[in-house]
């Protein structure tokens, strides 16, 4: 049974986070804010009697009309995001389930005290760390346990570091087979753990490589920017001025959502919202080298 605390949702909500859109906003809302004042003050000094002879008190019907559309807008850009997010947390939850699965069937297949057992106990668990700076542009040596020193000079010029570590741990595996440590079957059953490796990278940097299109982000950030603009004209009226706080408040909602997809849509990186790669790597080293022990 989880325990809930109200008084926890509360505290949320006023506690500014890394991950905080108010923090990265501010100073936004200082400038939207001013703005807001000096048009209310225009309109309501010297344009109200025009406006009441005229249709410009009737401008924020297009608000209505165009409010639709931003929020459809907003909807996909945040679900498209996610499933990018979703995907990256997928692969590297087959990740997890695939070293496993190696180390468990590697530990049986091994005879007791051989040297192999603690090769992969290290090897297996550095595949994951390559991968983690690998899709994060990186490169630390000092993650990668028991690689010679003319190995690590090798990976630090540049090569593909995750590709690497596969065709080491393939090699030894070869290497176990033709001194007939393990059998023709036991190399079959786990190739399957071998080539997951491979198809997880690949689907990671499918996700990495190949961003939300720029002119569509581009174009929402203008359309969320005049939207917002423009909202103190149609409203002031109606509102006085009311309508610089309401601006404020509707430019944080809009800002927010695409700020967040924005940040979610490369989910290997160290943003707050990012995936916890660093994490997920250290408990595959920790598992792992549980199992091969």
């Amino acid at each position: 049974m989880i325990n809930y605390n109200p008084t926890d949702w509360f505290t949320f909500i006023f506690r500014i986070h890394r991950a905080d859109t108010v923090k990265k906003l501010f100073p936004m809302f200082i400038a939207i804010a001013l703005y807001s004042c000096v048009i209310a003050w225009l309109e309501l000094t010297f344009i109200r009697a025009q406006a009441e002879r005229d249709h410009l008190k009737n401008i924020s019907a297009m608000h209505g009309l165009l409010g639709f559309v931003i929020s459809m807008l907003l909807v996909f850009r945040t679900n498209t995001a996610y499933d990018r997010w979703w995907e990256g947390r997928r692969q590297w939850g087959g990740l997890v389930n695939s070293s496993r699965n190696l180390a468990m069937k590697l530990k049986a297949m091994l005879p007791t005290g051989h040297p192999a057992v603690a090769w992969f106990a290290h090897m297996i668990p550095n595949y994951a760390f390559a991968l983690k700076d690998h899709l994060r542009g990186e490169f630390h040596p000092d993650k990668l346990e028991n690689i010679a020193e003319d190995e690590l000079e090798r990976l630090g010029k540049g090569i593909h570091v995750p590709n690497r570590m596969a065709t080491l741990i393939m090699e030894k595996i070869n290497e176990l087979h033709r001194q007939q440590v393990i059998s023709g079957d036991q190399l079959i059953t786990i190739n399957a753990q071998l080539e997951s490796f491979t198809d997880i990278c690949g689907a990671c940097e499918r996700i990495k490589n190949t961003p939300i299109p720029f002119s569509y982000s581009v174009f929402l950030k203008k359309f969320i920017f005049f939207y917002v603009m423009t909202l103190p004209m149609g409203y002031v009226f109606g509102l006085g001025y009311l309508v610089v706080p309401m601006v404020v408040f509707i430019f944080y909602v809009l800002a927010s959502l695409e700020l967040i997809a924005e940040e979610i849509e490369d989910p290997f990186g160290k943003d707050a919202n990012d995936l916890p790669t660093e994490t997920i790597s250290a408990n595959i080293r920790r598992h792992v080298q549980e199992i091969m022990q």
